[in-house]
């Protein structure tokens, strides 16, 4: 892989997989947890955390796609990167509008069952992590 491209790949894939990790798996779960959030405030605060990590995934995926394209990497690397783009792109144009359908008649007032498409979300989600974990050391492996 060529050297500033390989390592913008690099940086780009560690701090997505930061975020994810953060926020999907630390900030989310525990915001439930706090005394005095309600389900509706739960639920208002994580759609707006959630469509901010959406749009930041957006562009890191843009730039680690251009970063790996200018790298002239090797097919492992191009694999995994067109497979974290593909995750979140499935989660962004499939499983976030069920969520949020469903986060719009909770906020009205309905009581509802948990949701499966959730457990989609979530299941996307630890992939990605997957994915983005494998992506970052396959990119370190031959950047270096």
């Amino acid at each position: 892989m060529n050297g500033i491209a390989a390592a913008v790949a690099v940086a780009v894939t560690f701090v997505w997989l930061g975020m994810v990790l953060a926020i999907s798996f630390l900030e989310a779960p525990l915001k439930f947890r706090a005394p005095g959030v309600t389900i509706p405030l739960g639920l208002g605060i994580g759609r707006l955390v959630f469509r901010a990590l959406n749009a930041v995934e957006a562009v890191l995926a843009v730039a680690l796609v251009t970063a790996v394209a200018v790298a002239a990497p090797p097919l492992p690397v191009i694999v995994l990167t067109a497979l974290g783009a593909l995750l979140l792109a499935v989660q962004l144009t499939a499983i976030r509008p069920v969520l949020n359908r469903r986060s719009d008649r909770v906020l009205a007032g309905e009581s509802l069952p948990r949701s499966r498409a959730h457990l989609v979300y979530i299941a996307f989600e630890t992939l990605k992590v997957g994915t983005l974990l494998a992506l970052g050391i396959t990119a370190l492996a031959y950047g270096s």
